[in-house]
């Protein structure tokens, strides 16, 4: 069974372990790292519900991933919880951005799973454990210094990053702000429309010798065929040939 090229933290963590003599080893607890050099060293699993006892496996014991399991080869390293708490790491630790002011949590990682390198963290503003939160991608490389509990780097705000996975409302957001833009660009274009016309004379100019000029389809502004009174002068006009008559034919 192969391995995928990368892995979040929080998916290994969610597997129970179980080793190639066919032993349930519980499910995984806490992540093994190195936050220094932000790497991912093995994680920690709990085999029974009761005690304090906790079994450590490297990261290159992994051999494969079930859709409930992670699949390991070899013995854990035995240890206890009190020894567990004290281990480095970087989750759960608050992020401060320029000025020290609180940005999100670190909830997760993205992990290489051939070297253990941690290619990104991902953040959350809000609690992470409520569905459909918003996670934000944070590379190593923006990470100024980090301390017990705390991330510091020189973000003026969490937006600053690339979002990785958007809420119900961050999705509504941003629709909202493309609509917005949608609108404000169709009524900028009918404004401009709107001005074009009002610069436009709205009725042709006669011509020199006083004869109404055409406009620019080739209409004349002259009388309308249905004007009554060249409509009597055509009636009352004599056709050649034919004698002036003032009596209508058809009477």
């Amino acid at each position: 069974m192969s391995l995928p090229e990368q892995l979040l933290l929080s998916d290994l963590l969610r597997r129970r372990v179980r080793c190639d003599q066919g032993i349930d080893h519980g499910a995984g607890t806490v992540a093994w790292m190195h936050p220094p050099v932000h790497r991912l060293l093995g994680w920690v699993s709990r085999p029974s519900a009761f005690g304090t006892r906790r079994e450590v496996w490297r990261l290159n014991q992994l051999r494969g991933l079930g859709e409930l399991e992670a699949l390991v080869k070899g013995d854990p390293a035995p240890t206890d919880q009190d020894t567990i708490e004290r281990l480095p790491t970087l989750l759960q630790a608050a992020l401060l951005g320029h000025r020290d002011q609180a940005l999100g949590t670190v909830v997760d990682a993205a992990v290489d799973l051939s070297t253990g390198a941690i290619r990104h963290y991902l953040i959350s503003r809000s609690d992470p454990r409520l569905p459909g939160s918003s996670r934000w991608r944070l590379s190593p490389e923006r990470i100024n210094d980090q301390g017990p509990g705390q991330v510091f780097t020189s973000l003026q705000e969490l937006d600053d990053l690339p979002l990785a996975r958007a809420s119900v409302r961050q999705e509504l957001l941003r629709r909202s702000r493309r609509w917005r833009d949608q609108v404000q660009d169709l009524g900028d274009r009918f404004e401009q429309r709107v001005e074009g016309w009002l610069e436009e004379p709205p009725w042709p100019e006669p011509n020199a010798d006083g004869s109404p000029a055409a406009d620019a389809e080739g209409w004349s502004s002259g009388p309308e065929p249905w004007d009554d009174q060249g409509w009597d002068r055509q009636r009352r006009a004599p056709r050649s040939g034919a004698p002036a008559s003032h009596d209508d034919p058809w009477i």
